[in-house]
């Protein structure tokens, strides 16, 4: 009985230790992506407007801003999840307890992650028809695709933050929203 605790605390350190790497590596990735996307549509922007007022509008600005857009965007889909700042049902968690609340969040993560693998592998599957229709930006003559790469990549890593979640919800046993956000409706003991 004893050996079989000492395996289950091994697997519950495997998992955590996993979900910890997983995690380090996704949010460098985000906060650096995020910080960087932003910055430079910030920039950019401001540039443009100084150079329309002083010269000319900067030929490529809408080209870079719309990338920089979806770039964003899709990064922040993966942030939110792990922040826990997507939609949920907060009235009906508040009338649960937590050993209910923590079944309907491994549902919905299951669900999610399932939903975010799915857009990846659809986004994905645009993206390579995309480029097999070798269309190019009017401004700067890239090719269309590549401002598509993200897409694919921000629903996989939402997936996997949905991951992180169920096994954060396995390895503690505390309700968790997210990988790094606790559940707000725990009742105080």
């Amino acid at each position: 009985m004893q050996e079989k605790g000492e395996k289950r605390t091994s697997v519950a350190e495997v998992f955590a230790g996993f979900n910890r790497v997983v995690g380090n590596v996704v949010n460098t990735f985000e906060v650096v992506s995020l910080c960087f996307g932003v910055a430079a549509l910030a920039g950019l922007l401001i540039a443009n407007v100084v150079a329309r007022e002083f010269f000319k509008s900067i030929y490529f600005v809408e080209e870079v801003s719309e990338f920089l857009v979806i770039f964003t965007t899709f990064v922040g889909v993966s942030y939110a999840v792990r922040k826990a700042r997507h939609i949920r049902m907060g009235a009906f968690f508040d009338l649960m307890g937590p050993r209910l609340e923590k079944i309907f969040i491994f549902a919905i993560s299951t669900i999610s992650a399932v939903v975010m693998f799915l857009m990846a592998r659809y986004s994905l599957a645009y993206l390579l028809e995309s480029k097999s229709l070798a269309q190019s930006t009017e401004a700067l003559r890239l090719p269309y695709w590549t401002f598509l790469i993200i897409v694919p990549i921000g629903f996989f890593l939402a997936g996997i933050q949905y991951i992180r979640t169920i096994i954060r919800n396995i390895v503690r046993k505390e309700v968790w929203m997210s990988p790094e956000q606790q559940s707000e409706y725990e009742e105080e003991g």
